[in-house]
């Protein structure tokens, strides 16, 4: 008659075997689930450049507008145009040397 420690051997093993099979089996059910979420956030990614670019396509003769007009300032006023870039230098030094 086997010992209780052989039985106890036995049935750990038996245990172990399940499981083994068990994780198995959740591992490739973790991998499923994770190819389809991975394929419905590349989906989603898609649908919202998509939406993103549809807009800035629609958007861009006004931005070209803005942007000649702007231009045009800044050549009639460089004087201008020079102070505002010295003030956005001097703010982005004094953020920079402030996080040392």
């Amino acid at each position: 008659m086997p010992s209780l420690s052989d039985l106890t051997d036995i049935d750990l093993d038996k245990r172990v075997r399940e499981l083994t099979r068990e994780l198995a089996t959740l591992k490739r059910l973790a991998a499923k689930r994770g190819t389809a979420a991975l394929d419905e956030a590349g989906d989603t990614a898609s649908d919202i450049y998509g939406a993103v670019a549809e807009r800035l396509v629609a958007s861009l003769p006004s931005l070209r507008k803005r942007a000649k007009a702007l231009e045009k300032q800044a050549y009639d006023h460089p004087a201008t145009v020079a102070a505002v870039g010295l003030v956005v230098i001097g703010l982005a030094a004094s953020l920079l040397l402030r996080r040392r």
